[in-house]
């Protein structure tokens, strides 16, 4: 099993303090990495890394606004310095916020792509640089795992006001590819997640229009958990998939037969 062991690597889980982002952080410490949760909400990612810690686990916090670049170069720098190039780097945080395209606004679609896509690319450039200047010993082997978490929705789990969530989702796919090609040649994999429904905090407390449209319906295996995401996430994440890259994988629980 040790080619999905994450023992002695660095993993940083942006959002990770709630929702699917702890999920994906806890599947990952059991694993054996060291958890490094960066969030907006500074005290939420302070008190799950205490509790991974409590849990027996390695781990730290960072205070990070994807939507501000000086906030993502310094928080970078910051975990760099104190823990070293990550060997995974997760983009987990996002707005699903809703708003009908009819009644849409740009300031909307701005802040969306400003966390979603944007701020995924800023900490994806800042820390694949870390990853690369690391060179062959940066934490034990060289290389790094980048997994972007979309959504379902890019192939049919839609709901009606989710245009800009979903046009920011899928400028993140595209961007999987554009870095997968050009990280390539430094042992860097880049592969996305698409996670389906899942109950959490973000998902029952997004703004906007209540939902509607095929995307509200029960998959044939239920609604996820965030935990079912985070086992996805570590699959790419492992060493047992060094050759896997430009992929995704749904975490949907079967909506696709339902």
């Amino acid at each position: 099993m040790s080619a999905f062991s994450l023992e002695g690597k660095v993993a940083l889980v942006t959002g990770g303090a709630s929702g699917i982002g702890a999920g994906i952080a806890e599947v990952l410490a059991e694993a054996g990495a060291k958890v490094v949760i960066a969030d907006i909400d500074a005290a939420g990612a302070e008190a799950q890394a205490a509790a991974l810690i409590a849990a027996g686990h390695d781990a730290a916090w960072v205070a990070l606004d994807l939507a501000d670049e000086t906030s993502v170069i310094d928080a970078c720098a910051e975990v760099v310095a104190k823990h070293g190039a990550p060997w995974v780097l997760v983009n987990n945080a996002g707005l699903q916020h809703r708003e009908l395209l009819l009644e849409g606004t740009s300031k909307f679609w701005d802040m969306t792509h400003a966390v979603n896509s944007r701020g995924a690319f800023l900490i994806s450039r800042e820390i694949a640089k870390a990853m690369v200047a690391g060179g062959p010993n940066v934490q034990g082997g060289g290389g790094g795992r980048i997994i972007n978490c979309a959504s379902t929705g890019l192939v049919g789990q839609m709901c009606h006001g989710h245009a800009a969530y979903l046009s920011s989702k899928g400028a993140l796919a595209a961007l999987t590819s554009a870095m997968a090609l050009e990280l390539a040649p430094h042992a860097i994999t880049v592969n996305t997640v698409l996670p389906g429904g899942v109950g959490t905090p973000g998902a029952m407390g997004a703004q906007g229009p209540a939902p509607t449209g095929p995307g509200i319906r029960r998959p044939a295996l239920g609604f996820c958990e965030p935990r079912d995401i985070g086992v996805g996430v570590l699959f790419f994440a492992t060493p047992a998939a060094r050759y896997v890259t430009n992929q995704m994988l749904a975490v949907d629980a079967g909506f696709s037969i339902a």
